[in-house]
């Protein structure tokens, strides 16, 4: 499979100019175009986030560092490159400044400079994302972490302990379901915990939760569909899950609960995200441990 190609935008309101830039970027780039900062932000309300935007400074309507200036808050990652024809001081030096601007480039330019330049604010991007992304799920962690130490000290028994674990999984990391139910050896015991919707997989005849009994491991699968087994069953295709995350709570060596996260969206948890969230299951495993023996 190759790799997707990242986003770019490319603005400028000289046709000729706007498809020597294209033509420049679009091999590496899924790359979309836009006459004026104002068609460039109606095209990043419909696309979302790009990793770079190289934009022509002297348009008419809105300048380029003006229209750049409106995409920092919602879009704080994306690189942001300005073309400019001529000495405009002031404006390049306040928005290289205050952080609107990664680079200018003066026109007429060097087409391998500028691919260059893009390069490394395609990296930068990247890098960008996924340190704020690390960021995002320590404080998921930090939060959930947190609601574990409270039920340790505050519980009286282990069954008042499981709504607040689950309201914390289900919140803290962008699930549209969580279910925690407690376990009787090698099987579910009493009524599953929930947060979130309605429509949820039942973890009684769920092949990912049996696994996940069965070996006391993380199960899980990114995309439902992709999946030979899970994609023709009909608990998967009804309630429209497409993403599931089913993780074991064991306290030496001892089962307790079982906790399932679901998604409603394909590949809405990666890999190196599973781990966040299984350091917070071994914690959750003492807080029950410590409920179970106030009960």
């Amino acid at each position: 499979m190759r790799p997707k190609k990242p986003k770019m935008l490319v603005v400028d309101d000289e046709p000729d100019n706007l498809d020597l830039l294209y033509r420049t970027f679009r091999r590496e780039f899924q790359v979309y175009k836009a006459e004026s900062g104002i068609q460039a932000l109606e095209v990043l309300e419909k696309e979302g986030e790009v990793a770079v935007i190289v934009s022509d400074q002297r348009m008419p309507e809105m300048k380029g560092t003006e229209f750049l200036s409106k995409t920092v808050t919602q879009f704080p990652n994306t690189v942001r490159i300005i073309l400019t024809g001529f000495t405009d001081i002031e404006d390049l030096v306040e928005a290289i400044n205050s952080g609107q601007v990664y680079k200018y480039i003066t026109k007429p330019w060097d087409p391998n400079e500028l691919r260059g330049v893009v390069q490394r604010a395609a990296d930068t991007y990247e890098l960008l994302k996924q340190k704020t992304e690390e960021l995002e799920w320590s404080q998921a962690q930090m939060a959930v972490l947190a609601t574990l130490m409270d039920v340790a000290q505050t519980s009286t028994d282990i069954e008042s302990s499981l709504q607040p674990i689950a309201d914390a999984l289900g919140e803290n990391f962008q699930a549209d379901s969580c279910i925690l139910q407690l376990m009787d050896g090698s099987d579910l015991a009493g009524s599953p915990v929930c947060y979130g919707q309605d429509e949820r997989i039942d973890l009684g005849d769920d092949p990912l939760a049996q696994e996940a009994i069965a070996s006391q491991m993380v199960q899980g699968v990114a995309n439902v569909a992709g999946d030979a087994e899970l994609g023709q069953l009909e608990s998967y295709q009804s309630t429209g899950v497409k993403a599931h995350l089913v993780l074991p709570v064991v306290f030496r060596k001892q089962l307790l609960a079982l906790a399932s996260l679901q998604w409603k969206s394909p590949n809405a948890i990666q890999e190196n995200e599973v781990e966040w969230i299984h350091r917070c299951t071994q914690q959750m495993a003492l807080a029950l441990a410590s409920a179970k023996l106030a009960s």
